[in-house]
C-alpha cells in the first residue's frame, strides 16, 4: 500500500480503497508540515475505548461517576444515558431524528451537573482518580505535531475543562493545541453554575458551531488535513475549513465492529478496528513530516 508506512499492514487496519489512500498520503507529504493540520475528536479517539478489560471513561463519565456527584444525581445521569445512548447509536434512525434528541440529552446532563455544586478546584483531582487513559503512542503524536508546529485542533462534544486537564496531566498540552468543546461556567467562588454556549453534541461538530470564531480564518493556509474520529458525527469536523486540498479520514471502530464495519469503510479512508493505539496516525505523520 505505502511501504514507507509499515503500520498500514497492522492487523487492525481495514482500507476499502487502498490506491486512493496511498494517493492521499503522498499528496499530504508533498507540501509537508507547513500546510498540515490535524483535526481530532477526543473521547474514544485520542483517549482509549477500553482499559484492563472494561470501558475507559469519557470526559463526561469522569465527572458523572466522580465523588462530587450526589447519589441521586448519579442515578439520574445513568437513566439519561440508558435512554439516549441507544438513540445516538441506532443505525436505523436518521441524523434529522437524532439531532434534537441529542440537544435534549446534553442539555439535561449539563443542567443536572450545574445542580451538583461542582468546584473548579476539584477538577484536577477528579481526573487523577478517574482511570482515564490516552491511547498508546499519544506522546509521540502530541510531541511530533508540536515539534513541527502543526496545529492540533481538538473538537469534542465532551467537557472541555476535563479533557484539557487530562492532556495537562499527561504533560502534552503544547502551544499548538486548540480545543472547541463544552466548557463549564463557574461563579466568582469557583462553583459550576452552567455551561457556556454553544452546545456541542455528537452530530453538530461542524462549521455551524464555529461561525465567527477565528479558528478557521487563522488556518486557511493549512490545506492538508488528517482527521481522526470514532463516530459518524466526527466526519464533518473539517467542514468549514476554507480550502481543503487533501484530507485523510481515519476512523476508530471501537464497538459493534461487525455491524458497523461496512458503514465505517464507506465513510472513513482508514478504519482501525479495536485498536487502542495511535500507531497508524504516528506512522503516517512520520512519513509526512520527516525528510
Amino acid at each position: 500500500l505505502c511501504p514507507q508506512v509499515p503500520e498500514l499492514e497492522n492487523a487492525t487496519v481495514r482500507i476499502q480503497r487502498p490506491e486512493r489512500v496511498a494517493g492521499i498520503i503522498r499528496s499530504l507529504r508533498e507540501p509537508g508540515a507547513s500546510k498540515l493540520q490535524v483535526i481530532s475528536d477526543f473521547d474514544m479517539t485520542l483517549s482509549r475505548f477500553g482499559c484492563s478489560g472494561g470501558r475507559c471513561p469519557t470526559s463526561h463519565s469522569i465527572l458523572n461517576d466522580s465523588r462530587v456527584i450526589s447519589e441521586d444525581g448519579r442515578k439520574k445521569l445513568k437513566d439519561l444515558l440508558r435512554y439516549y445512548y441507544p438513540i445516538e447509536t441506532d443505525p436505523n434512525r436518521t441524523l434529522e431524528e437524532k439531532w434534537p434528541l441529542m440537544v435534549e440529552w446534553w442539555s439535561r446532563v449539563h443542567e443536572l451537573l450545574a445542580q451538583q455544586n461542582i468546584r473548579k478546584g476539584d477538577i484536577a483531582q477528579i481526573v487523577r482518580e478517574s482511570g482515564v487513559m490516552l491511547r498508546d503512542g499519544f506522546k509521540e503524536l502530541f510531541d511530533q505535531l508540536h515539534k513541527y508546529s502543526v496545529p492540533l485542533f481538538i473538537f469534542s462534544a465532551g467537557i472541555g475543562d476535563i479533557l484539557e486537564e487530562i492532556i495537562r496531566q499527561a504533560n502534552v498540552f503544547h502551544s499548538n493545541i486548540s480545543v472547541v468543546s463544552n466548557y463549564m461556567d463557574f461563579d466568582e467562588s469557583g462553583v459550576l453554575t452552567r455551561f457556556k454556549g454553544p452546545l456541542i453534541h455528537t452530530y453538530n461538530k461542524n462549521n455551524s458551531v464555529l461561525q465567527g470564531t477565528e479558528r478557521f480564518q487563522q488556518l486557511s493556509t493549512r490545506t492538508s488535513i488528517i482527521l481522526l474520529g470514532d463516530s459518524m458525527g466526527d466526519l464533518t469536523m473539517a467542514d468549514g475549513v476554507p480550502s481543503v486540498e487533501s484530507i485523510l479520514k481515519i476512523g476508530f471502530l471501537n464497538d459493534k465492529v461487525e455491524e458497523q464495519r461496512g458503514k465505517y469503510l464507506d465513510a472513513y479512508d482508514i478504519v482501525l478496528e479495536r485498536d487502542e493505539t495511535l500507531d497508524v496516525a504516528n506512522g503516517i505523520l512520520r512519513y509526512i513530516l520527516t525528510e
